[in-house]
């Protein structure tokens, strides 16, 4: 079955090897943008190599080609206002292709074939749970802007990106527990993060702030505990 493949090779060229100035370039430049090609030619290479079968060349052609034309609709019709939107929509429209792909190209295509790919499907989760999830949860909170205090606490002494970081470490966390079937292990994190991270926003005395790390919060949670459940099912 090519789904699973197809979709590790999605999360991989979309999120994980693509650096945030090829998509600054392509916001600027649109279909101009040398990367948008360089990124779409990866997209094919990555569909080839996790197919691993040269006779199925046409199907990374076609992810190539779809991927450019969905990409450069996005590029042309996104704007400050509606890129969150948009995010979605080219998401959607990457995994419908894929998701086309994968029921029409057998004759003799079966559901359950969806979930045979042991390990693929659990380096699938893995990825997805890193930096992709990171950049939806971005995607999904973007629509509040929370007030900060240039100079507080809270500011100062963060590490840089440390939030990113300790979101993918508990995701991954969670997953493991899950997989592993210690749901306490689960409890433990989610008050483990409260205690440090919630005293700290006290301090600040900011409630935007708290109610939009703590959307955060749960939202990265929630989408470890579903993937968990779904790897498991």
């Amino acid at each position: 079955m090519i789904f699973i493949p197809l979709i590790l090779a999605h999360l991989l060229g979309d999120f994980i090897l693509q650096p945030n100035f090829w998509v600054a370039d392509k916001e600027k430049k649109k279909g101009r943008s040398f990367y948008l090609y360089i990124h779409v030619l990866l997209h094919a290479v990555l569909a080839l190599i996790f197919l691993w079968d040269l006779n199925l060349w046409w199907i990374a052609v076609m992810i190539g080609v779809t991927h450019f034309l969905i990409d450069w609709a996005k590029l042309q019709f996104q704007n400050a206002k509606t890129k969150r939107t948009w995010f979605f929509i080219d998401q959607a429209a990457h995994l419908s292709v894929i998701g086309i792909l994968s029921v029409f190209y057998f004759p003799y295509f079966r559901w359950e074939d969806f979930f045979n790919h042991e390990t693929l499907k659990l380096l699938t989760a893995l990825v997805f749970l890193t930096v992709p999830s990171s950049i939806l949860i971005k995607i999904i909170i973007s629509i509040w802007t929370p007030v900060t205090i240039e100079h507080s606490k809270l500011q100062t002494e963060s590490l840089v990106n440390a939030g990113k970081y300790i979101g993918i470490l508990e995701r991954l966390l969670v997953f493991v527990f899950i997989l592993v079937n210690h749901w306490e292990g689960v409890g433990f994190m989610i008050a483990a993060k409260s205690v440090f991270r919630f005293s700290d926003l006290a301090e600040a005395k900011q409630r935007k702030l708290t109610e939009y790390v703590l959307i955060g919060t749960l939202l990265s949670f929630g989408i470890a505990v579903l993937t968990g459940i779904l790897i498991k099912i």
